[in-house]
């Protein structure tokens, strides 16, 4: 398969969700989801697979979404509870609390990585004039994409807390993406986006975006999979020298 191109002769912006494509965050989240679900799941199911369970279920949605997408899965209804729960309390929003402590906690603690092949990407399209933007469902995206020190590198970050805000829906759907367009001034067809999660490359292709990347995801289609974002190759504007 070729390795995808983005033409900045047809593209005018690329927008990147974060998790697993930016920011070395996706086996953080994983692992925070095992160790909560597998204690939930205790005598009621069998463990978490941080894998597959992942993947499937969780990868790309926004956090009560995904408990709720996952526990039906396993056939499992737990009531809706409410956001004064206490964390790892037999609720969605207990367990949504138990899973978001446990990840910031190692976010404070070991601080957060930023893929080197997504920062020389990101360099490229802006030195060439692209304009950039990040999306993420969750509500401690700025944090998270400030503390991999790339927050200068978009012009613009559209997260959870935009989102609740606005009452956009999760992926699949492709709200965050396109409100990243809306503010960008552009319409889909001249943007890019660039995911990991099948939430996020199901949410590019109902979007209508002229083009969606998905970056070593297990299941892209025939829509550009790739293993690292070094992969990608960008062709066309260059930024006029200034005196």
């Amino acid at each position: 398969m070729n390795e995808p191109v983005i033409d900045l002769t047809a593209i005018s912006a690329v927008v990147f969700d974060t998790d697993g494509v930016v920011t070395d965050t996706a086996r953080g989240h994983a692992a925070a989801w095992k160790h909560v679900f597998d204690a939930f799941l205790r005598g009621r199911s069998a463990p978490f697979d941080i894998r597959d369970d992942y993947l499937r279920h969780v990868d790309g949605r926004p956090r009560l979404d995904g408990i709720r997408t996952f526990l039906a899965a396993r056939g499992i209804t737990v009531p809706e509870g409410s956001p004064d729960d206490e964390p790892g309390a037999p609720t969605v929003h207990g367990l949504g609390l138990a899973k978001d402590r446990l990840f910031m906690e190692q976010v404070d603690k070991y601080g957060v990585a930023a893929f080197p092949a997504a920062v020389a990407l990101l360099h490229e399209l802006r030195h060439r004039g692209a304009r950039t933007a990040a999306v993420s469902a969750s509500l401690h995206g700025r944090k998270l994409v400030g503390s991999a020190g790339v927050m200068h590198l978009f012009d613009l970050m559209v997260d959870g807390n935009d989102a609740a805000l606005l009452n956009l829906p999760g992926t699949p759907d492709p709200g965050l993406f396109l409100e990243a367009a809306r503010r960008l001034d552009l319409p889909a067809a001249k943007v890019a986006v660039v995911v990991s999660a099948l939430p996020g490359i199901e949410a590019g292709g109902k979007g209508g975006f002229g083009l969606v990347i998905a970056v070593n995801a297990g299941n892209g289609g025939d829509r550009g999979v790739v293993p690292e974002l070094g992969e990608i190759e960008v062709r066309g504007r260059v930024l006029p020298l200034t005196s």
